[in-house]
């Protein structure tokens, strides 16, 4: 099968998310080859093939370059070295999938069967984007062969820019989540008792980036409001100052954690957090993160993100301000263990919906489809050619008779 050549402005080590849950998936029929942004490294430039999973390579190129990402100056230096390793590797067919419109220069070196542009995000929103950015999509948009959209807002905003863009939400591993399938004496269980064993009750929590798209001042007052509740903020601090953070002593930042462990993490929690800030950043935004707190049969309060509302609101508790916040999670925090049991089925037939298994067997259907459309088109454009031609031949002579 051909290989998938995947170029993302996500590490693979990085948060555990929409990438790697797809891309694991999908390596079991098509090799993976991970293209990362290059790493600064002193000496000539090379290519590092990491395995990270069964039938994906990550591959990360170091230069010596200072321009970052997917730079044009980069680009030039990685072309050589990609195409050497594929050829090294002996790669004759592939697909190229693109989570980042600024590798789009890359596909001069690929002769793919299909284009795919997976828009998990509206990166050109967020915060340090190259200004190329806007420009980059809109050429991949017109070159890919399919598209596929993270979210609804994201759909509508790119349906119309390409004949065969797809909504494909993300979605969820529930045996992952699920507190049956979590073990006393698994090391995470120990490591997350060291962690926030020692917090008091109730326990309101948050995992993923945190970064520009978060609304720190609600954290704050929801901590303000309430000393007695521990917020737990689980996650990597990115592009914003983590001098910026509240501090308060009952607002425990823990950093990044393991995606194995975020289960055990969660299963202590009362609530489950979703503060998003509503800006440009998080317009288009579809978080991963409200399956798998479902999954993990916690009580979820979000602001009020559309793809959230639209797509879980009959099951997450929206709030449309600082004190509606605040009052959802008291609220919450009061109701009986036989009412939270009443609302578990509603939660659960939500989370079924969206299993990783069939988003990624129904994005291969896809892209397989756009593969052989590409492939018929060579057939249909010579069979017009021909049809034009006859109709050229038999037309002649009706003309010339007019003429006479």
């Amino acid at each position: 099968m051909a290989h998938l050549i995947v170029f993302s402005h996500l590490r693979w080590d990085f948060v555990f998310q929409r990438p790697q849950h797809l891309l694991t998936r999908m390596a079991s029929t098509h090799p993976v080859l991970y293209v990362e942004e290059p790493v600064a490294s002193e000496g000539k430039p090379w290519l590092e093939a990491i395995g990270v999973a069964p039938g994906v390579t990550v591959l990360r190129p170091h230069t010596s370059l200072q321009a970052k990402g997917f730079h044009a100056e980069q680009l030039r230096v990685m072309a050589p070295l990609l195409a050497n390793y594929m050829a090294a590797q002996g790669v004759r067919e592939s697909l190229a999938w693109f989570y980042t419109p600024m590798a789009l220069p890359l596909l001069a070196v690929l002769h793919p069967s299909a284009v795919i542009y997976d828009c998990m995000d509206e990166l050109s929103a967020f915060k340090g984007a190259p200004q190329t950015m806007r420009q980059l999509e809109q050429a991949l948009l017109q070159q890919a062969d399919v598209v596929f959209t993270g979210g609804v807002s994201l759909y509508e905003a790119k349906r119309s820019l390409n004949d065969h863009v797809h909504c494909q939400p993300s979605a969820v591993d529930v045996a992952h989540y699920a507190p049956s399938q979590l073990q006393a004496d698994s090391p995470h269980a120990q490591h997350v008792a060291t962690l926030q064993g020692h917090l008091t009750r109730p326990m309101l929590g948050y995992f993923g980036v945190i970064d520009e798209r978060m609304n720190l001042p609600l954290v704050d007052a929801i901590a303000e409001a309430h000393p007695e509740w521990s917020i737990v903020m689980v996650g990597p601090v990115l592009k914003i100052d983590p001098d910026s953070l509240p501090r308060r002593h009952n607002i425990h930042w823990l950093g990044m954690q393991p995606y194995d462990r975020l289960p055990y993490l969660v299963r202590d929690w009362d609530v489950c957090l979703m503060p998003f800030a509503l800006n440009e950043a998080t317009q288009y935004i579809s978080p991963t993160k409200t399956l798998e707190y479902l999954a993990a049969e916690k009580p979820v309060v979000s602001t009020a993100i559309r793809d959230v509302a639209v797509l879980y609101g009959d099951v997450v508790h929206i709030a449309h301000s600082k004190s509606q916040f605040i009052q959802s999670c008291e609220a919450l925090l009061q109701t009986t263990a036989a009412q939270r049991d009443a609302q578990l089925p509603g939660a659960s037939a939500c989370v079924f919906c969206f299993s990783w298994d069939d988003t990624a067997k129904a994005m291969l259907d896809l892209v397989h489809q756009a593969v052989q459309r590409k492939r018929q088109r060579p057939v249909a454009a010579k069979v017009q050619r021909r049809s034009s031609s006859h109709s050229a031949h038999t037309a002649e002579p009706a003309s010339t008779a007019k003429a006479d």
